[in-house]
C-alpha cells in the first residue's frame, strides 16, 4: 500500500464526494418523512403508522420543500463526482420534477384518487412479515388511527367534479378496502392470536395495542371506525358516478403540452409526441403481423382474431393462482440454464389472489424495498368482478399461454428479478427511486426477450400468448396519447382494445379506464423500446458482449431514467433514446 498522500485534487474530489453524499443522505431522510408510506413501503419501520399530510397546508409545505431540494441540488457543481454520482445527482433532480409535475403541474392532489389509494391500503402490516405479529398489529392499530383525518383531508382536496372513471376507481378502491379492514385484518391478526408468541398476552408489555384481549378489543374498535370510514368514502364516491352537468369525459385530458411535460419531467423523455406515436405504431404493426404469422402455424384456415380467442380459451384447469405458481419454476431454470442475466440472491416469489381493492389491476407484483432484508415478494392476480356476467367474468380469465408471460413480466425475468439487482445497487437513492418506464419497460422488454432466447422452443401458441402482452402495451401507448393529447373518447379506447390487442369486452373497459387516471402507462412500450434501443447500441459498441453482460450493466444501475442512463454508459456517443 502507497503511503503517498492524497494530490490536491484527490482530496477536492474526495470532499465533492463526501459533500454529496451528505446532501443525498439528508434529501432522502426528508423525502421520508414527508411520504411515510413510501418509507414503510422501503422497509423503514420506524414510520409505521404513519400518513402523509394531505392539508392543503401540508401539501404546500411539501411543494415548497420540494423547490427548495431542487434549488439546493442545481446549486452542487458536479464536476469534482464521479460517474455514479454525477448520475445520482441527476437522478435526485429527476425524482424532484416527477413530484412536482404531479402535484402542480397535474394537480392530481386535487383530481385524482389514485395519488391517495396506496398509503390507504394496510396489506403491508399483514403480507410483509416483516416483525413479529403484535409489533404489525401495533403498527397498523396506529395507521388506523390515522385513517379518519386523511380520509378527510382527501375528500375536501378531491371535492371539485370528477371524471366518471376516476369517480369508479375512488369506489373500486374504498369499497375493497372497508370489505379487505373488514374480513381479512381481523382474520389475520386473531388467527395470529393464537399462535402462541406474536399477537398474545406474552408480550403484554409493550404497550397500549401490543397484546392479549386489549388488542384484540383495540382492533375491533379500529375495524368499525376504518370500515365505516372507507365504506363513507365510497359512496361519496358513487355519488358521482351520477350524470351532472360539469362531468364531461374530456375532464381527464391532460393535453398536448402538459403530456409532453410529463415525459419530460417524470422520464427525461424529450422526444416528439409524434414521433413516440409513431415508434409505438410501427411496433404494433410488427407485433400484429407476428401474430398473423403465429396463427398461420397453431389455427391454419380461421382468422387472427378467431386463433386468439381459442388460444385464450385454454384456461390454466386448476385456476391462474395455482397455473403461475407451476410456471415461475420453469421461467426461473430458463433464465438461470441460458445465462440471460445474473440472479443475485436467493429471494422468492409467490403467487396469491389479489385483494378486493386493488383489482383494478389485473396483475402485479409487492416486493419488499432495499432496507427490508431477505423477504419474499407476492406476486398477485386479480380474479374477475363478480358484478360482471358470467360470460364477461370466465372470458377475464387469462389463458395459459397469455399468463406465461404476464408470470414472465412480474417475476422471472421481469421485475422480481430487476428488483434483485436495484436492491443492491451502491447507490441508496438508485435503490429507493426507480421510475414507471425503466421498471415496466425493462418487464416488458422481458418477455419479448426470453422468446428471443428460445423460450417455448417456437410453439406459435407460446408467441400468441406473449405477443397478446405486446399488444395491449403497444395500444396503451397510443390510447395515452389519443385520450390526453387528441379527442379520442374512453369508447374508441376500448374499442381499440378489442379490435387491435383482441381483449375481452371486460378487460378493455378496464385497460381503457386506466388510461384516463394512469396516462404515463405508455411507458410499458415507451420503456420496452428505449431498452431495445440501448441493448443494440451498447453491444454495438462491445464486439462479442452478450447480452447477459448488457443486462447486468442494466440493472445494476438501480432504474433511473433511460435518457440519463444512457448518457451515462454511452457517453459521448448516446445519441436519442428512441
Amino acid at each position: 500500500m502507497s503511503d503517498r498522500a492524497g494530490t490536491p485534487d484527490d482530496l477536492a474530489e474526495s470532499g465533492a464526494a463526501a459533500a454529496w453524499d451528505r446532501l443525498a443522505a439528508a434529501y432522502l431522510e426528508s423525502w421520508f418523512e414527508a411520504n411515510p408510506t413510501l418509507a414503510v413501503a422501503a422497509g423503514r419501520h420506524e414510520f409505521d403508522g404513519r400518513l402523509p399530510d394531505w392539508s392543503r397546508d401540508g401539501l404546500e409545505r411539501e411543494a415548497a420543500r420540494l423547490r427548495a431540494e431542487r434549488r439546493r441540488t442545481l446549486a452542487f457543481d458536479p464536476a469534482g463526482l464521479d460517474r455514479r454520482r454525477r448520475l445520482e445527482r441527476e437522478l435526485l433532480l429527476s425524482q424532484i420534477d416527477a413530484d412536482l409535475f404531479w402535484r402542480e403541474e397535474a394537480g392530481w392532489p386535487w383530481r385524482n384518487p389514485h395519488f391517495y389509494a396506496a398509503a390507504l391500503d394496510p396489506s403491508i402490516y399483514l403480507t410483509r412479515d416483516y416483525a413479529p405479529p403484535a409489533e404489525r398489529l401495533r403498527a397498523y392499530l396506529r395507521w388506523a388511527g390515522a385513517v379518519p383525518a386523511a380520509a378527510a383531508a382527501m375528500r375536501a382536496n378531491l371535492a371539485a367534479p370528477l371524471p366518471r372513471t376516476y369517480a369508479a376507481l375512488g369506489a373500486q378502491t374504498f369499497e375493497g378496502l372497508a370489505s379487505y379492514c373488514a374480513r381479512d385484518v381481523p382474520a389475520y391478526f386473531s388467527a395470529q392470536a393464537g399462535q402462541g408468541p406474536g399477537v398474545s398476552n406474552q408480550t403484554a408489555g409493550q404497550g397500549p395495542g401490543a397484546s392479549g384481549t386489549g388488542a384484540q378489543q383495540d382492533l375491533a374498535a379500529a375495524t368499525r371506525q376504518t370500515v365505516a370510514v372507507f365504506t363513507e368514502l365510497a359512496a361519496w364516491f358513487r355519488e358521482r358516478l351520477a350524470d351532472r352537468p360539469g362531468q364531461a369525459e374530456g375532464d381527464f385530458r391532460l393535453g398536448a403540452d402538459l403530456f409532453a411535460r410529463m415525459l419530460r419531467d417524470t422520464e427525461r423523455v424529450e422526444v416528439p409526441l409524434a414521433a413516440i406515436a409513431a415508434a409505438g405504431r410501427r411496433d404494433l404493426e410488427r407485433n400484429l403481423a407476428a401474430l398473423d404469422e403465429a396463427c398461420a402455424a397453431c389455427a391454419p384456415g380461421i382468422s387472427t382474431a378467431e386463433c386468439v380467442a381459442r388460444v385464450q380459451a385454454r384456461k390454466p384447469a386448476d385456476g391462474p393462482v395455482v397455473a403461475a405458481r407451476r410456471q415461475l419454476a420453469g421461467l426461473a431454470r430458463f433464465v438461470a440454464e441460458r445465462g440471460l442475466v445474473t440472479i443475485p440472491g436467493q429471494e422468492e416469489a409467490r403467487v396469491e389472489e389479489a385483494p378486493p381493492h386493488q383489482r383494478w389491476n389485473s396483475a402485479y407484483i409487492d416486493i419488499p424495498g432495499p432496507y427490508e432484508g431477505h423477504l419474499p415478494s407476492i406476486y398477485y392476480i386479480a380474479p374477475p368482478d363478480p358484478a360482471w356476467s358470467a360470460e364477461e367474468r370466465a372470458a377475464y380469465l387469462p389463458g395459459e399461454a397469455e399468463l406465461l408471460f404476464v408470470s414472465a413480466h412480474e417475476v422471472w425475468p421481469g421485475h422480481f428479478l430487476q428488483f434483485l439487482h436495484s436492491n443492491r445497487a451502491a447507490s441508496r437513492l438508485a435503490q429507493v427511486f426507480v421510475g414507471y418506464a425503466f421498471a415496466e419497460g425493462w418487464a416488458h422488454y422481458s418477455e419479448e426477450m426470453i422468446w428471443e432466447a428460445g423460450f417455448g422452443g417456437g410453439d406459435p401458441e407460446t408467441r400468441v400468448g406473449q405477443l397478446q402482452n405486446a399488444l395491449q402495451r403497444n395500444v396503451r401507448l397510443l390510447v395515452a396519447i389519443g385520450l390526453h393529447t387528441g379527442d379520442m373518447t374512453v369508447e374508441q379506447a376500448e374499442a381499440m382494445f378489442r379490435e387491435q390487442a383482441f381483449h375481452d369486452p371486460a378487460s378493455a373497459r378496464q385497460q381503457a379506464a386506466r388510461g384516463t387516471f394512469d396516462p404515463a402507462y405508455l411507458n410499458y412500450t415507451l420503456g420496452k423500446l428505449m431498452v431495445r434501443k440501448l441493448r443494440d447500441d451498447w453491444t454495438a459498441q462491445r464486439r462479442g458482449a452478450t447480452w447477459r453482460e448488457f443486462h447486468d450493466e442494466l440493472l445494476s444501475h438501480g432504474g433511473p431514467p433511460l435518457p440519463l442512463l444512457r448518457q451515462a454508459i454511452l457517453g459521448d456517443a448516446a445519441g436519442p433514446p428512441l
